[in-house]
């Protein structure tokens, strides 16, 4: 899984594979709805996806955690909150991963303000609710 992957899934966005996964094309998806619908399987519908209320799950989290942890400006402390590696290292992969510019992974600071900002816009491109205050 990939390291946003565990980010969505730690969010309780399902199954974080499908989450991130939006290249499937139309017709691959009607295909799948005509074959549910034609075998009478009422177990495998397709439903939408709705959108997961990040801010209340990560301000709960917040709450019940004895560090004080800033995760609306901080990406470790973001990191932190979810239980997963905030390290250096691990930033750097979440960083490459998601396709930081050279000139911001040359920075760590400049890479951490980046990162904050594009995890928000990434959860919020895969159906989390974020505020645009903290887009």
């Amino acid at each position: 899984m990939s390291f946003f992957g565990k980010i969505l899934d730690k969010l309780g966005f399902g199954s974080a594979k499908a989450a991130t996964s939006s290249d499937k094309s139309d017709e691959v998806q009607e295909t799948s709805v005509n074959q549910v619908a034609e075998a009478g399987s009422t177990t495998n519908k397709v439903e939408a996806i709705d959108a997961v209320d990040v801010v209340s799950i990560l301000e709960d989290k917040a709450a019940k955690n004895p560090q004080k942890l800033n995760w609306k400006t901080s990406i470790v402390d973001l990191l932190k909150l979810l239980d997963l590696d905030s390290s250096y290292a691990a930033r750097k992969e979440l960083a490459t991963e998601l396709g930081c510019p050279a000139s911001a992974m040359d920075d760590s600071a400049q890479m951490n303000m980046w990162l904050h900002k594009e995890v928000l816009k990434k959860i919020a491109e895969n159906g989390g609710n974020i505020p645009s205050s903290l887009l």
